[in-house]
């Protein structure tokens, strides 16, 4: 391999570790954007029933540490970085940091497997950004490409979603309806970028290993106002309406929009979600998302070396083939609102 790189830059959303950060770390979430203080203090309250500690900190740092081992283990001998859109360590302070180390050229893997403004998009921005602030000799990042139909992020999700079967009773497991799980964003955003469409092809790639079971794409975490769309349905409405059906025992949600048990799972899936399986009748069992499983970072050192390597096999399941690794200039454009 004609290794061009000195770094890997890890690149994440961040979190808040104790209760006098979050309200900063939600200012920063939801700077420029028309989120009502309202909701912002309702999600406050959700970080502060865990202590006002996000847990997606944490994994970065476990995610790091096993990626760290699997590139000791098998190559390539890269340091590994990490930088932040919203909270400490900040995508500025890392760069500032690897410029200083001499670093000049990084692989950049941010943790989002599908396309979309803030998934990739304002990642990409929040970089550039952070160069400008370093200035001249700030290293250059390009970026891994996402990985929703890849053979690891698939195994991985597979894995999790049968472990979550598992925990069905056996007499009535191949009943389990499937509900596949990702961020809401709005409908015009969607319409601009491949997230909608990347997710149903990741969610059929699974479900048709998986078995027989009837399964939904669902969303979550919506946040924009109320006359604004959104992807829909929310998963507590679908939950609800499958209970007044009366036809389903026992639901498996699989976060496939998430790459770790962050805020937003363990909130709105292990707390709403439930309860309103709770109030309708049905049982509900959550599978982890892919976090520090095996086969994911086996994933993230094979999209390393593809990359250097400039090799042509880039493995990719399901008709949609593999990702681009430059994205091109209307890629994940940022729209909020349809024009009318």
């Amino acid at each position: 391999m004609n290794n061009e790189y000195d770094a890997i830059l890890v690149v994440s959303f961040g979190g808040p570790e104790g209760p006098d950060d979050v309200i900063p770390f939600l200012e920063n979430v939801l700077r420029g954007k028309n989120v009502p203080r309202e909701r912002m203090l309702e999600v406050a309250e959700h970080y502060q029933q865990f202590g006002g500690v996000s847990p997606i900190n944490g994994q970065n740092r476990a995610l790091i540490a096993a990626l760290e081992q699997e590139l000791a283990a098998n190559g390539p001998q890269l340091p590994i970085y990490w930088g932040n859109r919203n909270w400490h360590p900040l995508l500025t302070d890392t760069l500032a940091q690897m410029k200083q180390d001499g670093i000049q050229r990084a692989l950049g893997f941010f943790t989002s497997a599908f396309s979309s403004y803030s998934g990739c998009r304002q990642y990409r921005e929040d970089i550039q950004q952070a160069q400008e602030a370093v200035g001249a000799g700030a290293p250059e990042v390009d970026k891994l490409r996402m990985f929703f139909n890849h053979p690891g992020f698939i195994e991985a999700t597979l894995d999790r979603a049968r472990e979550a079967l598992a925990e069905i009773p056996e007499e009535r497991r191949e009943q389990a309806t499937i509900l596949f799980s990702a961020h809401s964003i709005p409908l015009a955003m969607a319409a601009g970028c491949r997230y909608e469409t990347q997710l149903k092809d990741a969610a059929q790639l699974v479900s048709e290993r998986l078995g027989t079971h009837p399964w939904h794409l669902v969303y979550q975490s919506r946040s924009g106002p109320p006359h604004q769309p959104w992807l829909e349905p929310d998963i507590c409405d679908f939950i609800t309406e499958l209970g007044q059906q009366g036809e389903v025992q026992d639901v498996v949600i699989i976060p496939i929009g998430f790459v770790s048990d962050h805020m937003e799972v363990l909130f709105d899936l292990d707390t709403e979600a439930k309860q309103v399986g709770s109030e309708v009748g049905i049982n509900v069992a959550r599978a982890k998302t892919v976090g520090v499983h095996p086969r994911f970072i086996t994933m993230i050192r094979e999209l390393i070396e593809e990359r250097i390597a400039g090799t042509a096999d880039r493995p990719a399941l399901g008709p949609l083939g593999p990702n681009h690794d430059v994205c091109p200039v209307d890629c994940c454009l940022r729209v909020t609102e349809i024009k009318r």
